[in-house]
């Protein structure tokens, strides 16, 4: 029938399939009607039996009795016994010494329960829906292998189905984010993901070349000055909940595309945008936890409204004697911080700030905070302070020294951002490729007048993280960014 099977293809498996289809039944059917899932039986047995049924799933175990067999079901909701017995299926029973671990069926037959009680489907009659060509993980040992795992996720969830209820629990938290902004009255939009110029963020972004313009495009690395150009065309509550894409290095907290929240609400400035901040988090931790209190990695966090404010200049004059008005340049913060014992050689003057934080602020903020009074020089999009021109209007929400978003007053007036801007261009022709891009089209629309506005950006994949009790990102990322394998799977 010109099927050779790959060279991984087990043996016994393709002369099965070729049996089946010997036998003129197709091994990869068709639409297959479902009357329940399994754990919606399970919840109440003793009221369906009796009852009729058509199930489907997959096969976890087989064990064969002489002119009967058992077979567990797996429908993704939860596992059922089959029952199968050849006088009940006559001449269909011969499928059975055809079926292997993993294949998918479908089974239709009455509820019942064995003589020990065990919930149980008797199968009159039995589907071959898709046939397995590969063996599942053993069934006692599960798939351990953790790189394995994120490369072949349909088999961590098959191995672990634990898995499976972390994906439906991020669900869960976009689903509730949602609810609570619609009934704020914010609207849901979409913003370009390919874009001309890269903005909103200091990063370094995906690029390509678009063909049919002739120009180079870059996947997005943040929503903000497209949800902004809305705020100019009169829709004051916006929000976009979509994925992120920056060229940067992969660790348990970061991966180059994640879903990020973006929040827009014109009138507002960065003290509503926190409050808005502990009503989004403190919402999706009380509903998905039952309580404001969760516990994360064994250490107990409390999202309680309201979290405390600290200042991050406030910070570094108390614990590291550095007055941030003195510091005029990036050239000034490299000598404070060589003062300091702080390695920052080769790292960009954004990671030259991180370097003081993570010193002297981190240790400070493992309960739900936020850290106030960045300094301008790192902060191009936020309104300056008018009693502190050196600090701006911006806050970051952290937990477990770990940040969780970023908000700030947003910046409107448009000859104060062309300067920074026009700074932060200069910075990346010195070599910084994470420096902010100068966006002319942005500035046209800023020209036109943004009223003042509050802004919030929260990352989905570390607020899963603490949801879902999971110390790494990739474990909230159904499919994670891989480095290429050379030897085949």
């Amino acid at each position: 029938m010109g099927r050779k099977p790959p060279e991984w293809e087990e043996p016994s498996r393709l002369e099965r399939l070729e049996a089946l289809y010997a036998r003129g039944i197709e091994p990869y059917g068709a639409r297959y009607q479902v009357s329940a899932e399994v754990k919606d039986m399970l919840a109440d047995f003793d009221r369906h039996l009796g009852e009729r049924h058509r199930l489907a799933g997959r096969l976890r175990a087989i064990r064969s009795h002489g002119g009967a067999a058992f077979a567990d079901l797996d429908d993704g909701s939860g596992m059922l016994q089959l029952h199968l017995k050849s006088d009940l299926l006559k001449e269909d029973f011969a499928l059975v010494a055809l079926l292997d671990l993993g294949d998918i069926v479908g089974a239709e037959g009455e509820l019942t329960r064995t003589r020990r009680g065990e919930p149980t489907l008797e199968v009159a009659k039995l589907t071959v829906l898709a046939k397995a060509l590969r063996p599942l993980p053993a069934k006692w040992h599960g798939l351990q292998d953790q790189d394995l795992r994120y490369r072949q996720r349909y088999l961590d969830m098959i191995a672990n189905p634990q898995v499976r209820s972390i994906f439906r629990r991020r669900a869960d938290v976009m689903r509730q984010l949602r609810a609570e902004l619609d009934a704020m009255g914010f609207v849901e939009v979409d913003t370009p993901i390919l874009t001309p110029v890269a903005t909103g963020t200091a990063a370094r972004p995906f690029s390509s070349h678009h063909h049919a313009l002739d120009q180079e495009v870059y996947l997005r690395i943040a929503t903000e000055l497209y949800l902004k150009r809305l705020l100019v065309g009169g829709m004051h509550k916006v929000y976009e909940l979509g994925r992120i894409f920056r060229n940067e290095g992969l660790d348990s907290f970061h991966n180059p595309e994640f879903t990020m929240l973006e929040v827009y609400q014109a009138f507002a400035d960065e003290t509503v945008m926190m409050e808005l901040t502990e009503q989004l988090i403190g919402g999706v931790v009380e509903r998905l936890c039952g309580s404001p209190v969760l516990t994360y990695q064994g250490t107990r966090l409390d999202f309680s409204a309201p979290w405390p404010r600290l200042s991050l200049a406030q910070i570094l004059q108390e614990r590291a004697e550095l007055d941030l008005a003195s510091l005029g340049s990036e050239q000034d913060w490299r000598k404070a911080a060589g003062q300091r014992g702080l390695e920052v050689e080769g790292k960009s003057f954004a990671k030259v700030i991180d370097a003081f934080f993570e010193r002297y602020a981190e240790p400070l903020l493992e309960q739900p905070s936020f850290l106030t009074d960045y300094p301008l020089a790192i902060s191009p999009l936020a309104k300056a302070q008018a009693k502190a021109a050196h600090l701006t209007h911006r806050f970051e929400p952290f937990c477990l020294g770990r940040e969780l978003g970023n908000g700030y007053a947003e910046l409107n007036d448009p000859i104060d951002q062309r300067r920074r801007f026009l700074e932060q261009e200069a910075a990346r022709g010195a070599g910084d490729e994470e420096a902010h891009a100068f966006d002319e089209d942005f500035l046209t629309a800023l020209e036109h007048g943004m009223p003042p506005a509050g802004g919030l950006g929260l990352g989905i994949d570390r607020l899963v993280m603490l949801v879902t009790d999971q110390p790494s990102i990739r474990d909230v990322l159904p499919f994670p960014l891989l480095k290429n394998r050379v030897d085949p799977l």
